[in-house]
Formats: structure tokens, sequence, C-alpha cells
């Protein structure tokens, strides 16, 4: 049994890789959550498209570290990423936006997100953004734009360096861990990304009362956040894929209604035309991240 496993290893490595090769179209996606909720979420869509583009389509689930190396070599011809790593690939490998993603939360279609800096309603000594000197601070990635990098540029905004101005500066690698680090007082303040709040609130994992919204902005958006907005996550492809390509991809992403199982797996509303991602370019700039990185 032992000497048959490596084998039947070898066999279904091979498998996936003809399978990966025999692949008209692949999409990576960027897995933050891990592979397996990815392919929950993207695989309708994945076989959504087969059917309109008449073409095999892969989605090919990606982690935070394997999204440039895999757009570098031409691995992928389309990827779903978030905004600010869209960026560092279209600086850096001549990726270029071809939709953007009208997301659904909580019932709201949105085109736009940022980011919320909160603290325990109960710390009375954290009222602003430049109360947080000196203080405890959690963020989720430092690759993450909602969960930190939207935060930081705001931060920085007042004149302040979270990484020399505040007691410490941690992350915590998912949203939630960031809001039940503030909940137990293991950091006193942080950022998440917009939603994050009203979502673990719907589930009875948090009460929204129990939390202060710091530099809390006012508009239509319907859920709290403290940062300037920023477009949604858009899908893009690499610079060898023809255009022609990617205005079938296009076309029939465009068609994809509320409905759908595409839609419905991916918990979104549908797809529009690519926003202006400039401002997240600035952000880079600003922040010397991403394509921009020192």
């Amino acid at each position: 049994m032992k000497r048959r496993f490596p084998v039947l290893l070898a066999i279904a490595l091979l498998l996936f890789t003809v399978s990966a090769q025999a692949a008209d179209v692949r999409i990576g996606v960027l897995a933050k959550n891990g592979p397996a909720k990815a392919m929950k979420k993207w695989t309708a869509t994945g076989e959504y498209l087969s059917t309109k583009l008449g073409k095999s389509v892969e989605i090919v689930p990606l982690d935070f570290d394997r999204v440039n190396p895999a757009i570098e070599a031409n691995e992928v011809d389309f990827f779903l990423v978030n905004s600010s790593m869209f960026i560092t690939a279209k600086v850096k490998f001549g990726a270029s936006a071809i939709a953007t993603m009208i997301n659904s939360r909580q019932g709201q279609a949105l085109k736009s997100f940022g980011g919320v800096i909160i603290t325990s309603a109960y710390n009375d000594a954290i009222n602003s953004i430049e109360d947080i000197k000196g203080k405890s601070f959690m963020a989720v990635k430092k690759s993450s734009f909602g969960g930190w990098q939207m935060a930081y540029k705001t931060i920085k905004d007042k004149g302040i360096d979270p990484f020399t101005d505040f007691a410490s500066m941690d992350f915590a690698g998912k949203h939630d861990n960031v809001v039940f680090a503030i909940q137990n007082e293991v950091a006193q303040a942080g950022t998440v990304r917009t939603d994050t709040l009203e979502r673990m609130a719907a589930s009875g994992a948090i009460t929204m009362e129990d939390f202060k919204i710091i530099n809390k902005q006012s508009s239509t958006f319907p859920f709290v956040y403290s940062t300037t907005l920023y477009p949604e996550w858009p899908l893009a492809k690499t610079a060898p894929t023809s255009d022609a390509l990617a205005a079938e991809v296009v076309k029939a992403l465009k068609a994809v209604k509320q409905e759908d199982a595409a839609a419905k797996k991916a918990k979104i509303i549908g797809w529009s035309d690519p926003l202006d991602y400039g401002p997240v370019d600035e952000l880079q700039q600003a922040l010397s991240v991403g394509a921009y990185a020192k």
C-alpha cells in the first residue's frame, strides 16, 4: 500500500495538469479564505461562462502569494483579485480591467467598498485617529486592501505612521479575527473592510453597540465606514489575452442575472463595465506598497 500511494498521487497530479492544460480559458481567483471556499463561490461562474462561450473554462484558486507568479507566467488568462492587487498586476505585467464586480452585501448592491476603523465602545481613551497614537492596533493583512491599506492611507493622511507611532501593529489574518480582538481587548483599535461588522451582527456573533467607529464618514453608502470608498474587485485580463476573447467574456458576464446560480453562489448581483481604478493606483503610490513598494 505504501508503494501504491506515491504512484496514485503522481497519477492524480498528472490528471490535474492535463485538465488544466486542456481548459480553453483559465480564470484565477484570489482564494482569500482558502481554495475550497473559492471554488464553492466561483465554480458556477466557470460553468456559466463555459456554456455562454462554447469553451471550457477553468477556475484556478490562487492564494495571496501565488497571484503575481501565476499572472507573470501566463498560467491564467483572466483573474479576479482585490483592487490593490489588480493595480500591482497592471503596473508590473500590463494587465487591464475588463469588468467590475457588483457585490451583494446584506441585500445591498455595491460597486464600492471602504475600510472601518474601530475600537471598543467602552474605550473612552480613543475617539479619533490621533488618539490611537501610543495604542495597540490590529489589521487583517498587509496585502488586504479593505482590511488594511485603506485605513493605512487614512491614518497616514493624518500625519501618523502606524509602524512607529502605534504601541504595536499586528495582523490577524482574517477580518472576523480583528473584530474579536477588539471585542476581547487584545488590541485597542483595528480595521476591517466595510460590511464586516454588519455581517457579524446579523449572524449574532457581535453587537454593533459594542463598537465605536473612528473617523466615521457620512453618505448614502449603506454601511459604516472610516476611509475613502474605492471601486470593488475587478475582473482583469492578462497582457497576452486577446481583446476579442475579453469582449466575449465581458458580454457573457454582463448578462448574468441576480437569480442565476453564477450570481447566487458568488454572492454578487452581477457585473458592470470597469470602474476607474486610478484612486487605487494613487493609494499605492502614497503608501509605497504593491507595485510601488521600495
